[in-house]
């Protein structure tokens, strides 16, 4: 009865198949289109963009709930989306931030964002040791990096006790970092923390906005970089396309051989390809069954990358009141579930638009709540922020990246201890029929949108050089 069933499920032919039409996916498949492979991207969801989505207040203005930032050295994602035809604007950085902490309130204007002299000294010279010790990773290779087993033997908490003794200074890169992993430090290796900063210039530039990696945005929201993308793939790009099932990827043949092809299997179609690329989060990737099974190391590299827990907010108000009282809108907080905020209008709208970051512990702490009662408190952390007139929001959006259902967590995948100088390398390392992409396998902005186009340039490279299209 079963295998009849399965007889009569329709099935396709395609040179390659695409698993996820996210950034990375999308990229992989226009690279091969461009080289005459016939593609085919099968996304689970009713939308492209995977962790970029757009969303619309009921004002009209359209605004990001997945990623939303690009700066300088993204080079991959600026020349895209001039290509793609999409503009970019400055975020507002005016005036002066907010820090809270230790139960108080601090303003500043610089980057020691408020605090307190030694603790301000104290938290540039752990800057500085971290973009010095990041700058010795090897990022494509990071088990061969100085130091690698130790680094990989730590958690990165334990490797900032050693780095950093002032306590506030401590706790305030503790938030910091937070909003850069959406984890808390005790959560992911040394070595991960380094590597990852690295990939990205330094912790310096990922954590300033003006010319570091909270630089600019797309106009209209960058879910449009992926929106235009599956339009220019046309009818390439299938919706509501869950992959089930990836057999027949280790066949014994040469991957050049003929008659030798992989079946992609969803709910009501089979699919069969010469080659895979999987662009999806390595634990969504986990998810797939595939037949034979995976090596064991591949599968624990792709299972133990945990992505990290935020719920993102966007706060709507008749205007930006908080520039008259000459904020810039950034705060960071030690002290409340709101750890980060920032000034978040657009050029087409003169409302004012906070975005607010519940991550880490908090958010696993959110996650047990109603979206009502998330969305009371954070407008509440909001109000002591900025005083009463932030208690009067006209709309507020979110988005739990932990319970949609094709991501379960962002913003990228983090390793514990242990694990990069054991199965790292599997991460991005093709197997068989398959070639994997997503921003968790890039070298250069790993975790971030201009990282997936670059693995998505990497696994269609792969795709055509084992073709022999290249």
């Amino acid at each position: 009865m079963n295998n009849a069933k399965c007889n009569d499920i329709p099935e396709r032919s395609t040179e390659v198949v695409v698993v996820g039409a996210g950034i990375a996916g999308l990229t992989a498949a226009e690279r091969l289109v461009e080289s005459g492979v016939d593609v085919i991207v099968l996304e689970a969801r009713d939308r492209v963009g995977g962790r970029l989505e757009g969303g619309r207040f009921t004002s009209g203005t359209s605004i990001e709930l997945g990623g939303q930032w690009v700066g300088p050295t993204q080079d991959q994602v600026l020349a895209l989306a001039e290509r793609l035809g999409l503009e970019t604007f400055t975020v507002h950085d005016e005036g002066r931030s907010l820090l809270f902490a230790e139960g108080g309130r601090h303003e500043s204007d610089d980057d020691t964002f408020g605090l307190p002299g030694e603790s301000a000294r104290a938290f540039q010279q752990l800057v500085a040791t971290i973009d010095a010790t990041a700058a010795t990773i090897d990022r494509q290779s990071p088990a061969d990096s100085p130091g690698a087993a130790r680094l990989d033997r730590m958690t990165a908490a334990q490797w900032l006790d050693d780095n950093c003794q002032d306590p506030v200074a401590r706790r305030f890169a503790d938030t910091l970092l937070v909003s850069i992993f959406a984890a808390e430090s005790d959560e992911y290796s040394a070595l991960h923390l380094l590597f990852y900063l690295s990939s990205g210039g330094g912790l310096h530039r990922m954590m300033i906005t003006i010319g570091g990696a909270q630089d600019s945005r797309v106009r209209g929201g960058t879910h449009q970089l992926a929106q235009r993308l599956a339009g220019s793939l046309g009818h390439r790009v299938l919706l509501d396309r869950e992959v089930l099932e990836i057999s027949e990827w280790n066949t014994q043949e040469s991957p050049t051989a003929p008659n030798s092809q992989v079946t992609v299997r969803t709910t009501g179609t089979r699919y069969r390809c010469d080659h895979v690329i999987v662009a999806l989060p390595p634990i969504m990737a986990a998810r797939i069954v595939y037949a034979p099974q995976l090596p064991a190391n591949r599968d624990i590299a792709q299972s133990h990358m945990n992505p990290g827990n935020v719920i993102k907010f966007q706060v709507e108000y008749d205007t930006p009141f908080w520039r008259a009282a000459g904020l810039s809108g950034t705060v960071l907080s030690l002290d409340h579930h709101v750890s980060l905020v920032y000034d978040n209008g657009v050029p087409d709208s003169e409302r004012g638009i906070l975005v607010a970051f519940v991550e880490g512990r908090h958010a696993r702490a959110f996650n047990d709540l109603p979206e009502d009662q998330r969305a009371q408190l954070v407008v509440a952390d909001l109000e002591c922020f900025f005083g009463e007139m932030a208690s009067r929001p006209t709309e507020v959006l979110q988005r739990n990246w932990s319970e949609e259902p094709f991501t379960r967590g962002c913003y990228g995948g983090r390793f514990g201890t242990g694990l990069w100088t054991t199965v790292g390398k599997h991460l991005a390392q093709p197997l068989g029929r398959i070639s994997w992409a997503g921003a968790e396998t890039a070298s250069v902005w790993n975790g971030y949108i201009d990282g997936a186009i670059r693995s998505g340039q990497r696994a269609a490279e792969e795709v055509l050089q084992i073709s022999g299209k290249q």
